[in-house]
């Protein structure tokens, strides 16, 4: 009997992350400081692990419906509505999942088909493409490498005028990963002229909206709320990404579609962990802010000593990501960049090819680490050029 070639085909096209190929391949050089993950350093507020350890104490431990807690789904609207100016019917507008990154597998595996073709600026969070692949669909990029990560409503004509009604969706994550890039109202407002006159959704990843350094966040469901599909979860906001909590907000039509996929992946969230998320999105709605501003003092101080050492970094509107063009001296791809300067100079950041070929050339460094680890992390990156 031999069934290695009995899998589902397109798992061919589907490799590990790079992202975490990469973190496990450095893991084990000693005393390296990681700054690959995309994860807080900070704890979950004591306040949400309370909540959570009285679900568990009062036997919230059966399943709740496929939407979600009411009280969590009551709790992610407000939430949304306070701070971000939505308005969704917490009964018919919201389902509560398993992370976000569970929301972008359901939503994209209910609207897309064999032959669909999805845009999505890039360099980009390279979590997208399986699902794409898996679906059958294709994921077309839009390089932004030149237009200062920003995508340009010109880029979306060029890119409908190719491949016309065969674009079922676009993707955009703003604040984005892996460049902390973030869109203004009149930015987004451009872009949403265009894509109105398209039967298309937009799936609009939004899990860093808290961490919006100049501003408030400005969603695409602002202008196209009949299109939209809105992602966002506590993993950022909260630091709780080992809660696994996560939300699609979209209009009632939109859910009805999604919540047949979700009920068949997960059936629903964990139910103790849905009851501290009510804790986070009501009496810790501001809790990110406190957590914000540290990343902003992580942030200026690396903008000043990576600018010089010779890296060319765009400041990162939002996120917690500096996403660095390499100094010019540099001869090296990013993937033997990065892999050099751990095994060598002992620090860890991810190579800007694990964010498509438009991030070759770049390195993605996280800030999502202490002030102390970034201070010992830029020594050893002097000492590491300056021996190259």
């Amino acid at each position: 009997m031999n069934l290695t070639n009995r899998f589902n085909h397109r798992l061919a096209k589907i490799a590990v992350s790079q992202i975490r190929s990469f973190d496990q391949q450095i893991s084990a050089i000693p005393d390296v400081i990681k700054l690959t993950l995309g994860e807080p350093d900070f704890p979950t507020p004591e306040h949400v692990k309370q909540a959570g350890i009285t679900a568990i104490e009062e036997n919230y431990s059966h399943y709740t419906g496929m939407r979600g807690l009411p009280e969590v789904c009551e709790a992610a609207c407000l939430f949304q509505k306070e701070r971000y100016g939505l308005v969704y019917d917490p009964q018919t507008e919201v389902l509560t999942t398993v992370g976000a990154t569970e929301a972008i597998a359901a939503s994209l595996l209910a609207i897309l088909e064999e032959g669909d073709k999805v845009l999505i600026p890039a360099p980009a969070y390279p979590g997208y493409q399986p699902i794409v692949d898996l679906a059958g669909a294709e994921l077309i990029t839009i390089d932004t490498s030149e237009t200062g990560f920003i995508c340009q409503p010109e880029q979306l004509e060029a890119a409908f005028a190719i491949y016309g009604d065969s674009i079922k969706a676009i993707i955009l994550n703003y604040p984005s990963n892996p460049t902390g890039t973030l869109l203004t109202s009149e930015q987004m407002a451009k872009l949403a002229e265009v894509i109105k006159q398209r039967s298309v959704f937009v799936i609009s990843d939004e899990v860093y909206a808290e961490l919006n350094y100049v501003g408030d966040h400005v969603s695409p469901a602002s202008y196209l709320p009949e299109q939209t599909i809105v992602i966002s979860g506590l993993s950022k906001s909260h630091a709780m990404t080992g809660w696994r909590i996560g939300f699609i907000f979209a209009q009632k039509y939109v859910i009805d579609e999604i919540i047949k996929v979700h009920q068949y992946l997960v059936t629903s969230a964990t139910t103790m962990a849905q009851k501290a998320a009510v804790e986070a999105l009501t009496t810790g709605m501001y809790d990110g802010e406190k957590m914000k501003e540290q990343y902003a003092k992580r942030r200026d101080y690396l903008l000043g000593q990576l600018s010089e050492l010779g890296f060319e970094v765009i400041p990162p509107d939002g996120a917690f990501y500096l996403f660095c063009k390499l100094p010019k001296e540099v001869t090296l791809n990013s993937w033997e960049f990065c892999l050099q300067l751990a095994e060598q100079g002992r620090v860890a950041c991810i190579p800007g090819s694990a964010f498509g070929p438009e991030g070759e050339g770049y390195i993605r460094i996280s800030y999502a680490s202490s002030l102390a680890e970034l201070t010992e992390a830029c020594q050893r990156i002097r000492l590491f050029l300056a021996d190259m």
